[in-house]
């Protein structure tokens, strides 16, 4: 009998560890979930979004269901909350776009079981990444893949990149470029997306960019008018009487 608390059910792996919690997170993978999540935060800090790390995501009232647990997960139109863990349908909609890194353990799951999964459950976009060293998939080298949902909302089908190995992410309105270790994130002017930090210390350095230029032309002008000062004198008249 599936217990209840509040309403809610006491799901079973919000309390026990799933395989993937038991296994170690490499350094290359927590700095870029990181980088990203600071990313997706500063993009939608002006739209209501929540954004999740490693949150568990259910889809049915079983207490023993296995969750989705991503990487990160962006669901718009929702304003974040602390939650122990997600039942989509009652705690709020299906994440629109869901991130997982590779790990040694599970980067064969990612590719081959999760695009189904997060095609279950109606996830609009799903993105992966593979920030090892070499990359995992030694026989391709792929980094990046994407999958976008259909337009029948049944299956999440692959996004093939460009020439340049870049994917335009329409959920994101950004193109993915691989660049090593990390995922950087562009509009569509080719400007990278940066963390709230990043924009902060740019803003502030374009402000002091603009405050030596406005100085610069105020010497510049004070250095004319005393030399037009001077001329005028030379000549007999006094500029402070014109």
């Amino acid at each position: 009998m599936v217990k209840h608390i509040d309403d809610e059910v006491a799901y079973y792996y919000d309390s026990h560890p799933t395989e993937e919690d038991l296994m170690g997170e490499t350094s290359f993978h927590s700095a870029l979930v990181h980088y990203l999540v600071d990313v997706l935060r500063w993009l939608f800090h002006d739209r209501v979004c929540a954004i999740y790390e490693n949150l568990n995501f259910y889809y049915t009232s079983n207490s023993r269901e296995k969750p989705l647990v991503p990487d990160i997960a962006v669901i718009t139109d929702v304003a974040f909350r602390h939650v122990r863990s997600w039942r989509i349908g009652k705690s709020g909609p299906t994440p629109r776009v869901v991130f997982e890194i590779a790990s040694e353990e599970t980067w064969q799951k990612d590719i081959n079981e999760k695009p189904l999964k997060y095609a279950h459950i109606g996830v609009e976009e799903y993105i992966f990444y593979d920030p090892n060293e070499p990359p995992l998939a030694r026989e391709t080298a792929q980094r990046l893949r994407v999958w976008r949902l259909d337009e029948n909302r049944m299956m999440l089908l692959p996004v093939q990149a460009d020439a340049s190995g870049q994917i335009w992410s329409a959920c994101l309105e950004s193109w993915l470029a691989p660049d090593g270790i990390y995922l950087r994130l562009y509009d569509q002017f080719g400007n990278l997306r940066l963390t709230q930090t990043e924009a902060e210390r740019q803003r502030a350095e374009a402000e002091a960019r603009h405050a030596e230029a406005e100085r610069q032309r105020a010497e510049a002008e004070a250095q004319r008018a005393a030399i037009l000062a001077e001329m005028l004198r030379s000549m007999g008249i006094d500029p402070d009487k014109l």
